[in-house]
Formats: structure tokens, sequence, C-alpha cells
């Protein structure tokens, strides 16, 4: 069953959409990789992506990397062609979370290991203040959508703003950072401080009477 609420005004209804966007500070890193090897059969594929996640382990290990997940491998055989014979391909991916202060060792480190392709690391905001970040994005979305309506309101010459309905639409939109070995120890370190932040946005529809 449904149920439809009916919203009456008496006056002029007035649709605005309000949003909000909050950048938050960077508490960790939130980083995945592939783990490739391949040989002339499965078994020795398999074998080759062992050895390899051990290694990789190992480092994650060293970088004190949390919440690591590891995924079942996987094989396909990749058919011979002019001048590369028949070989089996085994991959599996890995991801968790660290520390900014460890991005370099991630880079340099772990996505030096061979058969090791890195993804963009996320950075992360603390969950503790979730829910104080979402109720600042929802004021904020508010007071924007109930501004517009004020606005339109003064225009037509009323000057009182009730509200009807609001509806939320929310998302938080990671920015990532290409994470890719550098050819040469004497550049720059990459700086996580220079990681964008975490960003957050909301938006609403709201409806609202204006007399």
């Amino acid at each position: 069953a449904q149920a439809q609420v009916q919203l009456a005004c008496g006056g002029a209804l007035v649709e605005a959409r309000g949003s909000a966007e909050l950048k938050r500070p960077t508490q960790r890193l939130r980083f995945s990789l592939a783990l490739e090897a391949e040989e002339a059969s499965s078994e020795g594929a398999l074998a080759s992506l062992q050895r390899r996640l051990a290694a990789v382990r190992s480092r994650l290990q060293v970088l004190q990397v949390g919440d690591l997940q590891v995924t079942s491998p996987s094989t396909w055989k990749r058919p011979a062609s002019p001048g590369l014979p028949e070989v089996v391909q085994a991959s599996l991916q890995v991801s968790g979370q660290l520390v900014p202060a460890q991005l370099q060792p991630l880079v340099r480190e772990v996505g030096a290991l061979p058969g090791v392709r890195l993804s963009p690391v996320a950075p992360e905001a603390d969950g503790a203040g979730d829910r104080a970040a979402r109720r600042q994005l929802l004021r904020a979305a508010y007071q924007d959508a109930l501004q517009q309506a004020q606005d339109v309101a003064a225009a037509m010459g009323l000057r009182l703003v009730q509200p009807l309905e609001v509806q939320l639409d929310a998302g938080a939109r990671p920015v990532p950072l290409r994470a890719m070995a550098m050819a040469d120890g004497v550049v720059p370190p990459f700086d996580p401080a220079e990681l964008p932040g975490p960003t957050e946005r909301l938006s609403l529809q709201a409806r609202f009477c204006a007399r």
C-alpha cells in the first residue's frame, strides 16, 4: 500500500534546490592495487602470484596498513600471438588504509614490487565526525533553498514563506591521486599535504508556500 500526502498551499508554490559543500581534514588514505603474474601454466602463474603477494604483504605490514583486504585470485589464458607464446595470467586485488605520512613508501616501495599496479588513492575523513558533518551540510543546503524561495517570494511581492516538503540527495566525492613510482629518487617525494581533502556534498529539493 502506498500513502500519498496532499500538500495544501493557499498562496504561490515555490520550488528551490539547495546545495552545500564541506571540505574535511584527511585522516587516512584508502589505497588499492592490482597484483599480477604470468607463467606458462595455471599452476605456475598462481604460485608466482602467491610469492608476489607474500612480498606485498610484508611491505604493507611494515607500513602498518589497516583494513587489509585481498580478493581471491583469478586466471585467464592469453592466446599466442606473433612473437609471443601462450601464457596464463593470474591476478588479484589488494586494498587497505594507511596514514598520509606513508604515501611515499607506498608509492616507491610497494609500487616498485614486481607485478604491482597501483590505483588512485582516496583521502578519507574521520568517521567519528560523519554525523556532525551531515548536520552541517543539511543546515547549509536548506538555508540555501530557503534563501532562494525568499528571494522569489520577494520578487512576487510576497513576504511569508513556509516549508512544505524537502527531498534529500547526498553524495561524497573522493578526490583521487594517481600513485605511480618515480624513476629518480632525487626528485621531491609525493607530499600527502598536497592531496585535496575529502569533499562531501549534499543537495536537496524543497517546496515552499509563499503568501
